[in-house]
């Protein structure tokens, strides 16, 4: 009788450290704090927001004194999204995550084409379209195959100094995230 209710207790605190987890763990997605959420309330979809470098309420902050970020929120569902800007000032990181906030695709400047942002992000079907005739202004563009049509973009670039800060600015200020209309 005491093993069963030993057991029983025993699986009661299993069950509820499970649950608790779980809830925890989908919390934010209930409450409109997830990332996805907080994105989409920098402004409309397809322009890069340059994140400020102090917490200002519900917005999204930039708190690493040595790295500057933008964001951008997307929707492929009836066409591509471009994602472009110049060479950086040194390292600059992108990365793509679909609406649940996991990570579809990261690039940087060393990893990239010339050096610069150039990725154009869409769906299996469209992406099949696109390179049925690939156009010549895709030529050098990286391609990244979406399964859930919405998505963001967040694009770092260091900023180690001082002296990095304007030209780290200009950098995200240049970036576009763009729809892609020629296929």
């Amino acid at each position: 009788m005491a093993r069963k209710l030993l057991f029983a207790a025993a699986t009661g605190l299993v069950g509820a450290a499970l649950l608790h987890i779980l809830i925890i763990l989908a919390l934010p997605s209930f409450t409109g704090k997830d990332a996805y959420t907080r994105v989409q309330a920098e402004g409309p979809e397809d322009t890069f927001y340059s994140l400020p470098d102090t917490a200002e309420g519900e917005r999204l902050a930039n708190l690493d004194p040595y790295v500057k970020i933008a964001v951008c929120h997307f929707d492929v569902t009836t066409q591509p999204v471009r994602l472009l800007a110049g060479k950086g000032p040194g390292f600059w990181s992108l990365a793509i995550y679909d609406s649940r906030s996991d990570e579809v695709f990261s690039i940087n400047d060393r990893t990239s084409v010339d050096g610069g942002v150039d990725v154009l992000a869409a769906s299996t079907v469209q992406l099949g379209r696109i390179r049925k005739a690939l156009p010549d202004s895709l030529s050098q563009t990286i391609t990244v195959e979406l399964k859930d049509p919405l998505g963001y973009a967040v694009l770092r670039t260091m900023a180690p100094q001082a002296s990095f800060e304007e030209s780290a600015r200009e950098f995200l200020a240049g970036a576009v995230c763009t729809p892609f209309s020629n296929y």
